[in-house]
């Protein structure tokens, strides 16, 4: 196939595209600077100006756009660069595909598992409704911006994704750091979920939907394995032979960061119920392997 990514220069869509590369794919890649090599195109991030004739040649398009929310602190500007990094690229993608005299096949959508809320009773799956709070509302705008493509007979799936665990790149090194500092501890009161999928987990399951024509509708990129907070933490120590002690209250978190302590301190179970039953399978499906590939082999 031929595939477009957007987004596809940040650590998860380079991870991706060199995943399809290897299957034998073509992949192109919408970039905001100057294009080096034939197989990326340059756009502004924010319509289909100058290159929407290049979705005539797509088989497929991903959109992984979306400005990152470990950036702090959350002011009112930085909300609405999150907001805006999300909803306008996607929709100048839809526009492309619109004007287009041969669309896609399929439309895959990154989003976040933070749509299902911070706490909630049960563990959540693909059918649980979107929470109310600023990140849940965030993934709902950032879903609703793409939607649109499914009524063009595009297959549309969208990959929900927990925090992707990789050596570098993402919230992951950062999350790291105070343990690798000798300062390692849970973090608020520790029960809370801590969702997490290993890089290569991540990118095998959005090839997975890309290439499995059965695959339509919402996805939970998560590792199959529940894990809190605490236990999170605790085995990010052993794995790096470091002490386990440095608990650090809810209420210190929220005083230095502010309201994106949320993203430490909150977090609901969920589940890739969906992604199970089509037949995907974890190489990483527990905290402990997913470790030792990172820091040990």
């Amino acid at each position: 196939m031929n595939i477009l990514i957007a987004g596809g220069s940040g650590f998860i869509g380079t991870a991706l595209g060199d995943l399809l590369r290897q299957e034998g794919h073509r992949v192109y890649v919408l970039t905001r600077k100057t294009p080096k090599y034939i197989d990326q195109i340059h756009w502004d991030g924010q319509t289909s100006q100058g290159w929407s004739q290049r979705m005539n040649e797509m088989d497929a398009v991903v959109n992984l756009t979306g400005f990152s929310l470990e950036h702090w602190p959350w002011t009112k500007r930085q909300k609405e660069k999150f907001e805006t990094s999300r909803v306008v690229p996607g929709l100048a993608l839809v526009s492309a595909i619109q004007s287009a005299s041969r669309r896609p096949g399929v439309f895959l959508q990154i989003s976040g598992i933070n749509r299902y809320g911070l706490r909630g009773d049960g563990i959540a799956d693909e059918s649980t409704l979107a929470a109310d709070d600023y990140l849940a509302q965030l993934t709902v705008k950032w879903e609703a911006a793409t939607l649109s493509v499914a009524e063009f007979g595009i297959r549309y799936v969208i990959a929900r994704s927990a925090v992707v665990l990789a050596r570098r790149g993402g919230l992951f090194p950062l999350m790291a750091l105070p343990v690798r500092l000798f300062f390692g501890g849970k973090l608020g009161s520790g029960t809370q979920a801590m969702p997490w999928i290993h890089i290569d987990d991540a990118v095998r399951a959005l090839a997975f939907l890309l290439e499995n024509e059965r695959s339509q509708g919402a996805y939970n990129l998560i590792a199959p394995t529940p894990t809190s907070n605490q236990g999170f933490m605790h085995e990010v120590a052993r794995t790096l032979h470091r002490p386990f002690w440095f608990h650090v209250p809810a209420f210190l978190l929220k005083l230095v960061l502010g309201e994106m302590s949320v993203l430490i301190t909150e977090g609901r179970y969920s589940q890739p119920r969906r992604l199970l039953e089509d037949g995907f399978k974890f190489n990483f499906p527990n905290i402990e392997k997913a470790l030792e590939d990172l820091y040990i082999k």
